[in-house]
């Protein structure tokens, strides 16, 4: 029961802020189909014709399960979005569950088209996000932070860089309702030294001030 009524609360309050970024849906929904071979490409995915739509567009399983957490920054987020619930497509929410080892880390990153909200079930999640760049520049980015517990609630504004970093010696489960049926993330540390191709070690020496065996040892990482 506390687990349902702690998912009803994200997704009521991510359908709150659900029209932010995603288009307003013309009808009463446009489950998506499979466009990986389409020729045409749309802001969404294209509609399966409504008389073929039964109630599995509209359904997922598994967020019961953990996720494998045996990586290098020690989560997993595993994602209910339109790619993996086609019933999402127009409706502009989505879901994730996190699951953290002790000690683990969501890495800095961003959604670029969604705000999220989160809510711990299970350990203690110190979590913050960074403003954006301040119109004065002797200023400096703001940090925001505070330290989660089950049944806490914090959220990320569209766009800005955050993290969560599991602070206790035992496993950590969060939920999180994102604004937006695909709302993309860009972790930081992948993007920026782990792109591909990759981006020139003089851009990253002067944009980190740092020696380039810094910048190639960082690269070496992703």
């Amino acid at each position: 029961m506390a687990i349902g009524f702690l998912l009803f609360t994200i997704l009521a309050l991510a359908s709150s802020l659900a029209y932010a970024s995603d288009p307003s849906p013309l009808r009463d929904f446009c489950v998506a189909v499979n466009d990986s071979k389409a020729t045409v490409f749309v802001n969404g995915k294209i509609c399966k014709d409504p008389k073929m739509v039964t109630a599995d567009d509209f359904f997922f399983s598994g967020l019961n399960k953990a996720g494998n957490t045996s990586n290098p920054v020690g989560s997993k987020v595993t994602p209910v979005n339109v790619n993996q619930l086609a019933g999402l497509n127009t409706l502009g929410i989505s879901l994730v569950r996190i699951d953290y080892a002790p000690y683990g880390l969501n890495p800095p990153h961003t959604h670029p088209r969604a705000t999220e909200i989160l809510v711990v079930l299970q350990g203690t999640l110190y979590v913050g996000f960074a403003t954006s760049n301040p119109a004065n520049p002797n200023m400096k980015n703001k940090l925001f932070t505070k330290t989660l517990y089950p049944g806490d609630v914090f959220v990320f504004p569209e766009g800005l860089i955050h993290f969560q970093f599991n602070v206790g010696k035992i496993k950590a489960v969060a939920f999180a309702g994102l604004s937006s049926q695909n709302p993309g993330v860009i972790t930081i540390a992948n993007a920026v030294f782990g792109s591909n191709p990759p981006i020139s070690s003089d851009v990253l020496t002067k944009a980190f001030q740092v020696d380039k065996n810094v910048i190639k040892y960082l690269q070496g990482q992703f």
